[in-house]
């Protein structure tokens, strides 16, 4: 039933919204061995901006699941116009997986943040960089937490290339040995990527997914992709 409502809701924001890219990336981490699909939007406005990403991935080797594995949504608004030295930052994320053993389906907690972003661009957008300071409450686990998120794009070589990503640090206490007795964590994840534009739709590149203490695993990780990407108009 949740992934009925995460796939209506989905297909409500890409009508409206108007999804400007899809990605196709395999997965080489270990464990992992899958591919993703990704459909991701930027929309800026009068009043601010829009960001939402929407992950399912298939099946991994550590899962031995076929099909949809997880399912993984988050949407971002800030609002800010030209005259405010800084905007406002509200944030939802969420999903859901599933594995062949027990207990058969996890829930990833629903997140709730909010707080103060602010950013900086070229005159061009040729790039750019925003740094936010977040509340976080994660559903049955933290009800005050906190989140320093970074994010940069920059488009060169005549925009052929593009290195974009992001950098997110939070508290959230883990139970990394299954005792039901979590303890106090902090968790770092970055995901930088690189794109080359073959043309107007099409771009590929992929992902490095660097991370400490997350997904519930205890320590660095590291685990990169190759993807494509059809870009919309």
């Amino acid at each position: 039933m949740r992934k009925i409502i995460l796939i209506s809701i989905t297909l409500c924001f890409v009508g409206i919204l108007n999804a400007q890219n899809v990605q196709l990336h395999y997965d080489f981490g270990k464990g992992r061995q899958m591919l993703t699909t990704t459909v991701e939007m930027f929309k800026p406005d009068k009043l601010g901006n829009t960001f939402f990403f929407i992950d399912f991935d298939y099946g991994s080797k550590d899962s031995g699941v076929e099909g949809v594995s997880g399912a993984y949504w988050e949407i971002a608004r800030v609002i800010k116009t030209e005259n405010m030295p800084v905007g406002f930052h509200a944030e939802y994320n969420g999903g859901l997986g599933r594995i062949i053993a027990a207990p058969g389906a996890f829930r990833i907690n629903d997140c709730f943040l909010a707080g103060v972003d602010y950013s900086v661009n070229a005159a061009d957008f040729s790039k750019g960089f925003s740094i936010k300071g977040l509340y976080k409450y994660i559903a049955n686990k933290e009800d005050a937490s906190f989140q320093i998120t970074g994010v940069w794009y920059w488009n060169f070589f005549d925009g052929k290339i593009t290195f974009k990503g992001f950098a997110d640090f939070w508290k959230e206490d883990s139970d990394f040995d299954y005792d039901e007795k979590a303890d106090a964590c902090f968790i770092f994840l970055t995901e930088p990527q690189i794109w080359y534009k073959v043309n107007e739709h099409f771009s590929a590149g992929g992902e490095v997914e660097i991370s400490s203490n997350f997904g519930g695993n205890d320590g660095f990780m590291v685990n990169p992709t190759l993807a494509i990407k059809y870009i919309f108009d």
